[in-house]
This record gives C-alpha cells, sequence and structure tokens, in this order.
C-alpha cells in the first residue's frame, strides 16, 4: 500500500510573529514543531505499513527550514520525503495550499491512502485535506477515530461526529484526516535519528510540480488577512446580591440588554 502523509510545520505558539506588512506568520528564524495532529497522521501511516506492508511518503509545503519536520518523519519510520519549498509558495491560503499539496501529490504518482491531521493548531481552518481530495478527485473521511479494517482495496473506518461516532465502508485511494484518539505516536529510534541525520532531503518548487502560478501563494489566494490585533481583555465584573430567584431576574434582565459578555 502506498500512503502519502501530508504534515506542517508550525511555530511554537509562544514564538508567534507577525509580518506587518502582509499580515502573514513569519515562518524563516523561528522555532517551530510539526503540527500536533499531524504526528498522528504520520503515526497511522507507519502502523499500516508495519501491518500490511508498504511505503510512507511524506510532504509539506514551507520555507527551507521546513526540512527539519521532514527529517523527524524519516526518524519515526517514513520511507520517502519531499519538500515543496518555493517563495511564489508564501502568503498561501487554504485554497492555494491545498493546490499546491495536490500538485506534489500528483508529481510523486500512485497512491491508496492520503492521510492528514484534522486540522493545523495555526490556522484551525480543518479545510486542507478536504481541498486536496477535492482537487484530486478522491472522497474523503474527516475525523477519523479508528481504521476498523482495510483489505482489497475496501476500507471500514471509524468518525467522530457531533453527538458520537459513526461508521463508513468505502473504497481507495481517499483521503482520511484523523484525530489524537487514532493512536499514540511512537518516540522515534536511535536508528532512524542517525538516519535521518543522514539523508537528502529532496526540494521541489513550483515548476517542479508543474503549479499554474495564478493559483499558488498570495496570487491564489482569494481570502486574505488584512488586519491583525489582540483582542482587548476587560476585567469588568459585578456581583449581584439578593435570593437566587431575585438573582436570576436581574441576570436575565442584563442579558436581554446585551451587558453580559
Amino acid at each position: 500500500m502506498n500512503i502519502i502523509v501530508c504534515i506542517k510545520q508550525v511555530p511554537d505558539t509562544t514564538k508567534v510573529k507577525i509580518d506587518p506588512e502582509t499580515n502573514t506568520l513569519v515562518r524563516e528564524g523561528v522555532e517551530s514543531i510539526i503540527n500536533p495532529f499531524d504526528i498522528y497522521a504520520l503515526e497511522e501511516a507507519i502502523r499500516l505499513k508495519e501491518k500490511i506492508g508498504g511505503n510512507v511518503t511524506v510532504l509539506t509545503m514551507g520555507p527551507p527550514q521546513a526540512a527539519e519536520v521532514l527529517r523527524e518523519a524519516i526518524a519515526m519510520g517514513a520511507d520517502d520525503v519531499y519538500l515543496l519549498s518555493d517563495k511564489a509558495f508564501a502568503g498561501a491560503d487554504t485554497l492555494a495550499t491545498s493546490y499546491t499539496l495536490s500538485k506534489g501529490i500528483e508529481k510523486v504518482g500512485q497512491f491508496d491512502l492520503i492521510i492528514c491531521g484534522k486540522q493545523t493548531m495555526d490556522g484551525d481552518t480543518a479545510q486542507v485535506g478536504p481541498e486536496i481530495a477535492q482537487k484530486l478527485g478522491i472522497p474523503v473521511v474527516t475525523y477519523v477515530s479508528k481504521i476498523e479494517d482495510i483489505e482489497n482495496g475496501q476500507i471500514k473506518l471509524k468518525r467522530m461526529v457531533e453527538d458520537g461516532y459513526e461508521v463508513i465502508e468505502t473504497e481507495t485511494p481517499l483521503l482520511m484526516t484523523v484525530i489524537k484518539e487514532i493512536n499514540e505516536p511512537r518516540v522515534p529510534s536511535l536508528r532512524g535519528i542517525m538516519k535521518a541525520k543522514k539523508i537528502e532531503i529532496p526540494i521541489w518548487d513550483a515548476s517542479d510540480i508543474g503549479a499554474e502560478g495564478e493559483k499558488i501563494g498570495l496570487s491564489g489566494s482569494p481570502t486574505q488577512v488584512v488586519r491583525i490585533f489582540a483582542p482587548e481583555v476587560s476585567k469588568e465584573g459585578e456581583i449581584l446580591e439578593g435570593e437566587p430567584t431575585e438573582i436570576a431576574e436581574k441576570l436575565i434582565l442584563k442579558l436581554k440588554k446585551g451587558k453580559v459578555i
């Protein structure tokens, strides 16, 4: 089975910086980590390979420093990795990002399964996975908590929904996004870490993957951030006194007047 995993390098939550001119995240020179949900996606791909055989390929889009998360993927057990890196990719929204990743996947070639984390912690949109599936013309199952069975091109998945879980049976090729309940990620082995240090990371730019200029980066992003600011924190409070019924009436009155946050 050929499995592709899409991961992302995200800024450490305590080290976030914003470019005041473009209102985009500054990634160069900023301490970064693998997006937490993507680690579960990678672990599940490696477990599938160990169970039924196959190959795990990992893709990420980002600046040159994003190669570090690919080295971590190799250390965990991935077979092949590719970095999609080009200044033209900068400033991409979810639409441009999913287009770029889909072109990278097409260059990788034949696959049976694509696994992504349910969302990234810097954007929190949960849009990229489903958008990749749409661009590749394959089914998508989101919020997967368990792979019940996979055999002969058939796959049975348990996914989280608002009021519980549901079980879906479908066919591959397929893209799925996973939640953290799906597994417990492993600690990279010493052998894996040594292998990751020596590997040369292939880098693909826009021309390598055949991406159209008007569909990548800021040019291909119909949604753009026009302003970023920290919300004002209000510390005002009021103690309502009286009998419980009186307090309830006062609170309801304030809610109706929109004075309670």
